[in-house]
Parts: structure tokens; C-alpha cells; sequence
């Protein structure tokens, strides 16, 4: 499918399009949640879409290679499931038979194959900076160019977000990383990381390293690890599915409330905020356990101070304990902050109303900057945890395009 273009446009000129170029909407991401979005969009017809990033890139470049998604399968599509671009379609195409858990590799080349058909024009210039104009956004381009458009849909994923301990400040990138850095483990082949996180970026981080031979240990605050087998309750058939949705984000009856973003955002907001904490507490896949059996697992521990010793890093922790090692590297999550996002301009951001980082979010994920849209974890405080997950692109694209298209409308 590929995004129409309207041929008759009888709009006042905005201020700054004679400068550059100008179109309706603009998405500024090209992964999961921006191409379902186009996808949506696209199908309104007159809308003028414009696409800006490098496809998938986050997921290509900042996940490690050999990595499994922890979704199941029925919860990896880029969009609505029964569409034209859901997963299964894209392994009808190229004639493979369905993996489960789906390997990075394949839901990389999925997400390039949907921004094939939805964003075939996407543009790769890095987006400098987006600021209010009288009659819309003005996009600032690093090649120098510049377009207007009437909204600006943010779907700039989690990168920015990396949640990095302190205690670890000042320590040169040789020493401590993220789990983000990195697309190859295989780096530390021979040497000694410690690993500090116990969801499933670290968790499965260290059967990376170790698949890769590297040396491991991993350190989890937490008092235990939660591994998210399938129990008794998973096996008790029409009574399970009444128990999870299928996304099985959340535990039992939570995941139903989290699969339906309408009916958890009518909840007091005190029961939002406890259904999210049991839909994101850190834990790894269920499949996990035995590629990690003889790495050590030390549980209950936070790092409370790090430093370069003879080119290795001591790390002390709450026990008293002390680890060194020759890198270590952090699977401590992101904590959304769109202040972060370095092309939002300063005046923008002072002017957007946020809860803890989050944008607020109304009807079509619009914020309080008319024609300004969030999709992804950013939208998670409005419309709860499922928008961290691939799961939740289906409903955020529907309802973006339902609101612009509807205000599209009603302008004409």
C-alpha cells in the first residue's frame, strides 16, 4: 500500500512552507508504532504523510543479534493482526513457516518489509528540531532543509530513554554500558561482565555472553527473579483465556484490563497506576531459565558505588559485597522522559503538560499542544502499559488516524 497524496489543496500557504516543503501529517520514527500509524493514515485518502528515520533502527542497531522477542506470537504484529501487513503475512510472502518466540532478525526484516509498502518515500535526514508555528510544526532537517506540517506524530521509540544508575557516572563507556549499546555481545568474548538487571534485557543478555564466551555473573536488586512460565493456570483452556489476553502483558484478569487500553483508561487512576506496576514488574521469558542454569544469579543487592581499578570495574554493593570485573553492562530498563527527546525545541517542551516524564494524552493521542501526537511507551501513562509493547500498535494507530481523519473533515 502507499500513502496518497491529495492533488488540490486550497489551504492559506503556511508561513515557513515557501521556505520548504509542507504536507499534513508527519511521523518522526519508522518502528513499529510509526509504521502502523502510516499504515492507518494511509488508508484516508487526501492525507499527505511524510515519514522521517531509518526503519526498524532501534531494534537493528541497539538489540543484541541472537536475541528472541519476549511477546508470543499472536502479540508481534506491526498493526491490526487480520491486516495486510501482519506478521504471518509477511512470512506467507517470503515463504517461511512461523518461529516462536519470533528471533530479532525476522521481526527486522518484517518492520522493513511493512515500511516497503506503507512509507516507500520514508525519509533517512535526522530530524534537528520541531517547534509551534501559527498553523502547525515547523521541521528543522540536519541537511538544512525544512517542511511545515499541520501535526507531528512523535513515534521516536525508547533509545533516548536508557535508565542508567548513577553510581556509574563518570565511568568511560569502555568499562560500563547499556544494554542499548550494543547489537553484538560477542564484543566480550574472553573477558568478565557483569551483568546488572533482572528483566529480560539483562537476563537475556547473559545468555547472550555466554553463548558468545564470555565469563558472566548478574546482580538483581529485586529479592527474586520472576520468570514468566506457563503454569497450571496457563493449561486450563477457555478459563485461561479468560484469565490473560492474549498479548499476556500483566498477570492474570491485569492482562484483560492492559489488552484494553478504552477500559483501563476509565479506571481511577490509583488502580492505572497498580495494574501497571504488576504488568511491568522486571521478569524474563519463560523459555530462558536453561540457557542461563550455570550463570550466577546473585538476587537482593544494589550497586552502591563503581570505580576503575587497574582497568577493570570494582563494583560495592548494599551488602558489603564487592565484584570487579572487566566490563559491566546494565540491563536497568528506560524511564520515559520525552524532555529527552533532543529535537523537541525548548519552547515546546515548556509548554507540554507531562506527568513523570509522560506527556498527557487525550482523544487520537493528542496532547495538550493541539496536533501534537505521542505513540509508544510515551503514551503508556495516558493509555497504559500496552503501549510499551508491539501489541499496542494496532490500537494506537486506529484511534490516531480516527482522530485526524475525523478533524481533517470537519476543517474541509
Amino acid at each position: 500500500m502507499s500513502v496518497t497524496t491529495s492533488t488540490r489543496d486550497t489551504r492559506p500557504t503556511p508561513p515557513d512552507a515557501a521556505r520548504g516543503e509542507s504536507c499534513d501529517v508527519a511521523i518522526i520514527g519508522a518502528g513499529p508504532y510509526g509504521l502502523a500509524a502510516a499504515t492507518e493514515l494511509g488508508r484516508r485518502n487526501g492525507l499527505r504523510i511524510v515519514g522521517f528515520g531509518e526503519p526498524m533502527s532501534f531494534w537493528a542497531t541497539q538489540m543484541p543479534k541472537g536475541m528472541l522477542l519476549r511477546s508470543p506470537y499472536v502479540a508481534s504484529d506491526i498493526g491490526d493482526p487480520n491486516g495486510d501487513f501482519s506478521l504471518a503475512a509477511y512470512e506467507r510472502s517470503i515463504s517461511a513457516d512461523p518461529e516462536a518466540p519470533v528471533p530479532l532478525s525476522r521481526f527486522v526484516d518484517y518492520g522493513r518489509w511493512v515500511q516497503e509498502a506503507v512509507l516507500p518515500d520514508l525519509r533517512r535526514e535526522r530530524v534537528t528540531s520541531i517547534s509551534q508555528n501559527g498553523q502547525g510544526f515547523n521541521i528543522a532537517l540536519a541537511g538544512g532543509g525544512t517542511m511545515h506540517a499541520e501535526r507531528v506524530v512523535i513515534a521516536a521509540g525508547i533509545a533516548d530513554f536508557a535508565s542508567r544508575p548513577p553510581v556509574f557516572d563518570g565511568l568511560s563507556s569502555d568499562l560500563v554500558s547499556h544494554a542499548a549499546d550494543h547489537d553484538d555481545l560477542g564484543v566480550f568474548r574472553g573477558s568478565n561482565v557483569l551483568v546488572v538487571g533482572g528483566g529480560q534485557s539483562a537476563l537475556e543478555s547473559a545468555a547472550l555472553l555466554v553463548e558468545n564466551g564470555a565469563t558472566v555473573e548478574v546482580a538483581v536488586r529485586a529479592a527474586n527473579v520472576r520468570w514468566l512460565a506457563r503454569r497450571w493456570h496457563h493449561r486450563l483452556g477457555p478459563i485461561s483465556w479468560l484469565l490473560y489476553a492474549p498479548p499476556e502483558v500483566g498477570p492474570a484478569v491485569v492482562s484483560w484490563f492492559v489488552a484494553l487500553p478504552r477500559v483501563f483508561r476509565s479506571m481511577p487512576r490509583g488502580v492505572q497506576d497498580w495494574m501497571t506496576v504488576k504488568a511491568l514488574r522486571p521478569a524474563g521469558a519463560g523459555w530462558l531459565p536453561a540457557r542461563v542454569k550455570d550463570v550466577p544469579i546473585n538476587v537482593g543487592i544494589s550497586p552502591v558505588a563503581a570505580t576503575e581499578v587497574d582497568g577493570r570495574v570494582s563494583v560495592t554493593f548494599d551488602d558489603g559485597t564487592v565484584r570487579e570485573a572487566d566490563h559491566v553492562l546494565l540491563g536497568t530498563g528506560y524511564k520515559v522522559d520525552v524532555t529527552k527527546y533532543p529535537f523537541l525545541a525548548p519552547e515546546l517542551v515548556q509548554e507540554l503538560r507531562t506527568v513523570n516524564g509522560y506527556p498527557v494524552l487525550g482523544r487520537g493521542f493528542e496532547s495538550n499542544l493541539a496536533g501534537l501526537h505521542f505513540l509508544g511507551a510515551p503514551a503508556a501513562w495516558s493509555f497504559g502499559p500496552l503501549m510499551r509493547f508491539v501489541a499496542g500498535t494496532g490500537f494506537a494507530a486506529g484511534e490516531l488516524a480516527r482522530a485526524v481523519a475525523g478533524r481533517s473533515r470537519a476543517r474541509h
